[in-house]
């Protein structure tokens, strides 16, 4: 699992049945200061996802085709789980809030 942020969606007029009906994004892949790294994953949208939301993605092939109902072996390694509201690490500033909240960096 990774903290990414969704920097755009994919679009594709040809593909794999099973991804019919499924929101493909992309997602950059944050380090620990908040900030975009090299990596990237397109991933399945389980949870209405959108541009700029800071996500919880789930990059591992198995545990992805379970939370899509996908098994054995659906086409799919990476998915989205959660949208974040805040990370709260004490001894490093510039990741504890979302992009545009106010407030003391705690859960939301």
């Amino acid at each position: 699992m990774y903290i990414g942020q969704v920097a755009g969606t994919v679009v594709a007029t040809l593909k794999h049945p099973f991804f019919v009906g499924h929101k493909l994004l992309l997602v950059e892949r944050l380090d620990l200061a908040g900030h975009a790294t090299p990596k990237y994953d397109i991933a399945v949208d389980s949870v209405q996802a959108g541009v700029g939301d800071r996500v919880l993605v789930l990059d591992e092939g198995n545990g992805a085709r379970q939370v899509l109902n996908a098994e054995p072996w659906g086409p799919v390694r990476a998915v989205i789980v959660g949208i974040i509201d805040a990370v709260d690490l004490p001894d490093k500033p510039g990741f504890s809030e979302k992009p545009g909240l106010s407030g003391s960096g705690g859960a939301l």
